[in-house]
């Protein structure tokens, strides 16, 4: 079977591991429609000057495709570590990054480190649709607690399943995925006081936090088994660049080096991030009006009575609905995709430029109004 079609060992005849049969490949619709707001991309592309850059670049690491990347990519490493040292505050030395084909890659490269037969993750739901599959690809036990009616986290109930789990990893997104919403600093510090393993906070939503949100970067002087992860597809714009990076001490680098695949980062990826991270400043100047278009946007679906938990990152969630499916599909039929995506009866929309969000707020008008 293709496409969305789950497989089935018995139609195909192959051996297909147990725990894959009846599944479905991760992935929202891609859809040709004129309005594209599922899955969280900036809709502003690279500069021209940017492009150009790249474009010089590209050509170089062309020249020398003949060899193999550099493996470590220090030079790399150690430009992402400026980028943090800049966006946060917070020192760096290169041998403190590690970088990796998107930050899929960095989450199943710590739980083949940190996770594995015999262990757990634990998560806080509703959170990252990705995370269990990274689990049960690492054959790591996968466990949830809940969050409260408004996404937060509890943190008693969060330290109960800590007691109670003993997990060897714990998956925290900040901002959350589908919901938006960031933890604090001190839920953090008491997660990795109280937990046996890794703390992971995924932050690759963190460049749009809004002021006063203080990044998990600031904890990794004093917190040896804490690992933040980031991402350049989003405030970047270079989600088709797949670069995804992680920022924790020195040992903890090492693990992930032990299990990644060699020359598992291509000369061109290297090379066009880089030039990414030095066009950096132009790049906040959109996540600041993206910011601004998420803060309206939101109160804006507050105007018309509907539920909208507060937001870190580019994308707004928003219900509750009855049936969400046919007002996603009302969407669609205006040609505005949005994501149906979280707990029943919620829908997510990603913060698009001004024009874009003008026609979803029009589409969603008429959608309510039948």
């Amino acid at each position: 079977m293709t496409g969305d079609q789950p497989m089935d060992p018995s139609d195909t005849g192959l051996p297909v591991r147990a725990d894959l049969r009846g599944e479905k490949p991760y992935g929202a619709p891609q859809l040709d429609v004129p309005v594209l707001l599922n899955v969280n991309e900036n809709p502003y592309p690279p500069s021209e000057a940017l492009a150009a850059d790249a474009a010089t670049a590209v050509a170089e690491a062309v020249l020398g495709l003949n060899r193999y990347p550099d493996r470590e990519a220090l030079e790399l490493r150690a430009d992402l570590a400026g980028y943090l040292s800049a966006e946060s505050g917070v020192a760096l030395a290169a041998e403190q990054v590690w970088a990796a084909n998107g930050s899929n890659e960095i989450m199943m490269q710590i739980l083949q480190a940190f996770g594995g037969p015999g262990r757990s993750v634990l998560s806080f739901a509703p959170t990252y649709s990705m995370y269990p599959e990274y689990a049960r690809n690492t054959f790591t036990a996968w466990v949830t607690a809940d969050r409260r009616d408004d996404f937060t986290i509890d943190p008693d109930d969060a330290l109960a399943a800590v007691i109670e789990y003993r997990p060897h990893v714990v998956f925290i997104a900040s901002p959350n995925n589908p919901t938006g919403t960031a933890v604090s600093l001190e839920l953090v510090r008491a997660l990795h006081d109280a937990a046996p393993g890794m703390v992971v906070v995924d932050e690759a939503y963190a460049e749009f936090r809004r002021d006063g949100t203080p990044s998990a970067l600031t904890l990794l002087d004093d917190h040896p088994r804490l690992i933040v992860s980031r991402t350049m597809s989003k405030a970047f714009a270079f989600a088709g660049a797949r670069l995804g990076y992680a920022a924790a001490g020195r040992d903890v680098i090492d693990v992930l080096r032990i299990v990644r695949l060699p020359y598992h980062l291509s000369a061109v990826t290297q090379a066009v991030a880089r030039v990414a991270i030095a066009h950096a400043g132009e790049l906040q100047e959109r996540v600041e009006q993206l910011r601004s278009i998420r803060d309206e946007l939101a109160a804006w679906l507050r105007s018309l009575d509907l539920e909208v938990p507060e937001s870190d990152a580019n994308f707004v969630l928003f219900g509750r609905f009855a049936d969400r499916h046919a007002v996603w599909q009302g969407l669609l039929d205006q040609g505005v995709l949005i994501r149906e995506t979280g707990p029943d009866g919620w829908l997510r929309v990603s913060v698009g430029t001004p024009e874009e969000t003008e026609v979803f707020k029009q589409a969603l008008r008429k959608v309510l109004q039948k």
